[in-house]
């Protein structure tokens, strides 16, 4: 196992990678885009918050090759491994999750990026098949000592306004289409059809890039959110999913929290069954207290996930792959996110050893 440390685009610096490799991870995960959060000091919850993008009509809002070379020597310098790019900027896709009229446009644009990633090195890029994207989620005092992390408060239902997407607003008001909300129309049965297609078309491309798609699962895991449907909150959809297509490209992002949320789910055996079948590509260190609607994040050593027996089952499992907290409680002190990651990676560097 290899110890990973996650970054989001605000946080590609030099002094970040240093600090990642100073806490004792090898490898990165990064973001090209900061919609997802991830800091709890400063992140105001993603479900309360949009962000106003230009839709992707050509390449040129593509991540360069010149942009995704720079981010690896950054992390080279500092001794570290970019694993893999994490989410899609969702200008870049937004009607491949829709069906809309761009989808032919859009899927080219998204096989010559992976056509980048793959010549830049990076062997992996996460995704997330959802069209509410990460929701329903509060902060909070939830973890040990009022620390600062992510909840949820029961399901989000407020309904997807009008030419929005992932938190996303890809249409603005005024624009032809924005009067009407395709996510709205939208059955799961649609949603499995538009995945397959997407995976059937970059595929391909992926494997011949030395490239794997990581798909996670849905965060909260309920079966609807904002009025759309959801593909992955149980783990059964992770074996869906692989179905799908079984191109060795095709692979999950198993995110140990979003899988113990989710209701009568056993974390243990969705872990022995994923990585016996070499399907992970990477995993989501998290934990958790309770299930959908109402866990909490919290510090590693509290929650309900039992994490060294995961690593006991990675081990046996003889998995490879990297092992990244995605999102950490945050510390009451100067640098609340720092302190949170280091806690973490050094719980995580404790199992290893252990």
């Amino acid at each position: 196992m290899k110890v990973g440390f996650n970054l989001y685009r605000h946080l590609l610096t030099p002094d970040n990678f240093q600090f990642a490799r100073q806490s004792g991870a090898t490898h990165a995960i990064v973001h090209m885009v900061d919609y997802s959060g991830g800091q709890p000091s400063h992140a105001e919850p993603e479900s309360l918050r949009s962000h106003v993008r230009t839709a992707a009509n050509g390449d040129s809002d593509l991540w360069s090759l010149a942009e995704l070379f720079d981010i690896v020597r950054m992390a080279n310098d500092a001794g570290l491994e970019v694993h893999a790019i994490e989410n899609f900027d969702p200008a870049h896709w937004y009607d491949i999750l829709l069906d809309g009229p761009r989808k032919h446009s859009q899927i080219k644009n998204l096989k010559l990026l992976i056509n980048r990633v793959g010549e830049a090195g990076i062997p992996v890029v996460g995704y997330n098949f959802s069209l509410a994207g990460i929701c329903g989620r509060v902060m909070g005092p939830f973890a040990r000592g009022q620390a600062q992390s992510f909840g949820m408060n029961g399901p989000f239902d407020d309904p997807l306004p009008p030419g929005m997407i992932w938190n996303t607003r890809y249409l603005m008001e005024g624009d032809i289409g924005c009067d009407v909300s395709p996510a709205a129309t939208c059955t799961s049965e649609q949603l499995w059809d538009r995945l397959r297609w997407f995976l059937d078309e970059i595929l391909p491309v992926a494997e011949a890039s030395g490239v794997v798609l990581a798909a996670h699962a849905d965060d909260p895991p309920l079966p609807m959110m904002r009025g759309t449907p959801r593909l992955m909150y149980r783990p059964e959809d992770c074996d869906t999913l692989l179905g799908l297509n079984n191109s060795r490209a095709n692979q999950i992002d198993l995110c140990l929290g979003s899988v113990a949320q989710m209701l009568n789910a056993d974390v243990y055996e969705t872990t022995d069954r994923l990585t016996r079948q070499n399907k992970v590509a990477y995993i989501h260190f998290r934990n958790v207290i309770g299930k959908v609607p109402y866990a909490r994040e919290v510090f590693p050593d509290e929650g309900d996930i039992d994490l060294l027996r995961i690593f006991q089952i990675l081990r046996k499992n003889r998995f490879d792959g990297v092992v990244v907290p995605d999102n950490t409680p945050a510390m009451q002190c100067s640098a609340p996110w720092h302190a949170g990651m280091a806690f973490t990676v050094g719980y995580m560097k404790g199992l290893l050893n252990a």
